[in-house]
């Protein structure tokens, strides 16, 4: 079974080194990891296009080419996941395949969102939290914006929510292996 390891990771100095971690413990739990900077073979038609337009096909290729995503949800550059990797998240689930979730912040979406830069929050006249613009803010008990969430859910996944130390925010991988545990689960029961 191949899994698309989505997440932030991409983006941190030692990528190379995260991916290869995601990757052994897929293979530990009989998973095949693709991380979306893998070396891939570069069709002849890629050969003009924008380097950022060449990225985005790879990476499409790959989720449609995996049978499973786990996403890491932890919050980036603000109160909620990194946008790329909640659109990987909505892709997978849209092809109708399973999708898992972690977040290596335990805290609720409306927490973080009320303690983040410009987090000024007051009660509208209908008594719902609004931020400083006026705008509602979700108040649902969840780990991040409700379709993220209720897309793991309908597609039979998990999302796992843990509260680790900052210094460990993007190298402690307890609740990624929980992922890959409960799919190499799910792909055992059928």
């Amino acid at each position: 079974m191949k899994v698309y390891l989505a997440g932030p990771e991409v983006f941190l100095p030692d990528a190379a080194a995260i991916a290869a971690q995601k990757k052994q413990l897929c293979a530990q739990h009989g998973l095949e990891g693709i991380f979306p900077t893998d070396p891939r073979p570069h069709p002849a038609g890629e050969a003009g296009l924008a380097r950022w337009y060449a990225i985005y096909l790879g990476n499409e290729a790959d989720l449609r080419g995996c049978d499973a995503l786990v996403a890491n949800l932890t919050p980036f550059r603000g109160p909620s996941a990194d946008p790329g990797t909640v659109f990987e998240l909505g892709f997978v689930r849209a092809l109708g395949r399973p999708v898992l979730g972690y977040t290596n912040d335990a805290r609720d979406f409306t927490d973080r969102t009320l303690h983040s830069p410009g987090g000024r929050t007051d009660r509208n006249e209908a008594g719902r939290l609004v931020d400083a613009a006026g705008m509602a803010i979700e108040e649902h008990g969840l780990a991040d914006n409700l379709m993220i969430e209720g897309g793991i859910r309908a597609a039979g996944g998990l999302l796992v929510r843990r509260a680790v130390p900052e210094a460990a925010l993007w190298s402690d991988l307890r609740g990624f292996e929980t992922c890959l545990k409960a799919l190499a689960a799910m792909r055992a029961n059928g």
